[in-house]
């Protein structure tokens, strides 16, 4: 699936008159199968971008074309079924906390499917199998039936990304996928991303605050700081003289600190999670 922006802008919904766009007016061409991570620090309009992309923000100024569709030129008919080819996946997934989570991987395959099948899955899930493997390949084969609340905030995360294996999506677009995992689950996770997109012919758009694991997994890399594209270079290209001044008075964001709004770490079992929907 490519992507087209011609110098767009996107405001928040609750902005307030006269503010500043969050993200200002660029240019930016994404073909089809590409894989490209956007980093920057904090309110540098990462996640508002994948927003944009995912067709759930409109532009308020430019031009977004999604495949050569301009999205918010469509009518609701059309516009859905093209969001149904776009899989997002937020920094915290917007999970039912008492649904299991066999249920919450399968949701995925939902909008490929009628709705008298959608509520028979639902009901009863099927494809539980197919679950198990998306699952296995973030080490969470043994969660298959297990509450959402029972989950660990990295544990959450990780279910969230399962969900992409499942989605008949042509277009992942993953927001901070790895805030609440450990080093070795965070590679496990770009790895088997990075791979699967790669195998399926999808475009994989993501956005990362770990710097050095963005730039070793993904060969394209978006650097955005205050709304405004400062690079768009291969990651062999991004050296530590760019960085420092990407990231200029937030040097501990480069340094690996954790943002401090994030889900709890994988170790620490949390029973009454945040739910946050799209």
């Amino acid at each position: 699936m490519s992507l087209a922006l011609d110098q767009i802008a996107v405001r928040h919904p609750a902005a307030s008159e006269g503010a500043a766009p969050a993200l200002a007016g660029f240019d930016l061409r994404i073909e089809p199968g590409e894989q490209v991570v956007v980093i920057g620090p904090s309110g540098a309009g990462k996640t508002t971008l994948l927003h944009a992309l995912a067709c759930a923000l409109p532009p308020a100024g430019g031009r977004l074309r999604v495949d050569g569709q301009e999205p918010w030129s469509l009518g609701a008919g059309d516009l859905r079924r093209l969001r149904g080819r776009l899989f997002l996946a937020p920094q915290t997934p917007p999970l039912p906390p008492r649904q299991r989570v066999v249920t919450s991987v399968l949701a995925a395959r939902l909008p490929g499917m009628g709705l008298g099948a959608s509520l028979a899955s639902l009901l009863k899930p099927r494809g539980a199998a197919d679950a198990h493997a998306a699952l296995e390949r973030f080490d969470l084969g043994d969660k298959l039936w297990e509450r959402v609340d029972r989950l660990s905030g990295g544990e959450r995360q990780r279910v969230g990304l399962a969900r992409a294996l499942l989605s008949p999506a042509a277009l992942w677009l993953i927001d901070e996928p790895l805030s609440a995992l450990d080093p070795t689950r965070a590679a496990l996770a770009m790895r088997v991303l990075t791979q699967l997109a790669r195998e399926r012919g999808v475009t994989l758009v993501a956005t990362l605050h770990q710097v050095d694991l963005a730039l070793a997994s993904f060969p394209r890399v978006l650097g955005l700081r205050e709304g405004r594209l400062v690079f768009d270079l291969p990651a062999r290209d991004v050296d530590s003289d760019r960085l420092a001044h990407l990231y200029a008075s937030f040097e501990h964001e480069l340094l690996g600190a954790p943002p401090t709004d994030v889900a709890a770490p994988d170790d620490e079992q949390q029973t009454a999670p945040s739910v946050m929907h799209c």
